[in-house]
């Protein structure tokens, strides 16, 4: 039986700290900040997520289950994605189960810490690595949205603008500037 994630002020705090660690590009190559805009709120919100690539393609695979980034993804249809002071908008399309299966295989493989999140082992069947991909929908990461792409939604909306609007929820740095 997979474990279920629950958000904790543990995981909060961890999450602070990777979301931290991967603004300043430390840690693994393949995590990195996603920001996306709320399907309700309009609020952009921040989490750190890891970032799955092979054959010149990426993927977002949701290790923790459909979790609000997963649903508001699906809803905007693009997130942000930053790392060490680099920022891309992109597309996002949902895998179909069958789709899902080699992502999910390179994802299980690739990070060990969230295998107790799935129902399967290395010697499971692609029928039960599909059966997976209900709980961990794979998302691709398509088209870069550059300055001026009207995204999906009709807005228009570059790079920039996403990924700024979620460090301008945070609070103002207490730091001076010093010359």
């Amino acid at each position: 039986m997979a474990k279920t994630y629950r958000m904790t002020a543990g995981t909060r705090m961890i999450n602070r700290v990777f979301h931290a660690m991967t603004r300043r590009g430390i840690g693994k190559a393949y995590r990195y900040n996603l920001s996306v805009r709320g399907r309700k709120s309009g609020r952009v919100y921040s989490t750190p997520v890891d970032v799955m690539s092979a054959g010149g393609e990426r993927w977002l695979v949701a290790a923790y289950g459909v979790s609000q980034w997963v649903r508001n993804a699906r809803a905007a249809g693009q997130v942000g994605l930053s790392r060490g002071g680099g920022s891309e908008a992109v597309r996002v399309v949902e895998l179909g189960p069958a789709e899902s299966v080699p992502v999910l295989r390179q994802y299980w493989r690739e990070v060990p810490v969230t295998r107790p999140y799935f129902d399967v082992t290395d010697a499971s069947t692609d029928e039960e690595f599909a059966a997976e991909a209900a709980r961990h929908p794979v998302l691709r990461l398509g088209v870069h949205l550059g300055p001026g792409t009207p995204d999906p939604l009709g807005r228009r909306r570059g790079v920039l603008p996403l990924v700024a609007a979620a460090h301008e929820s945070r609070r103002p740095s207490r730091r001076r500037w010093r010359p």
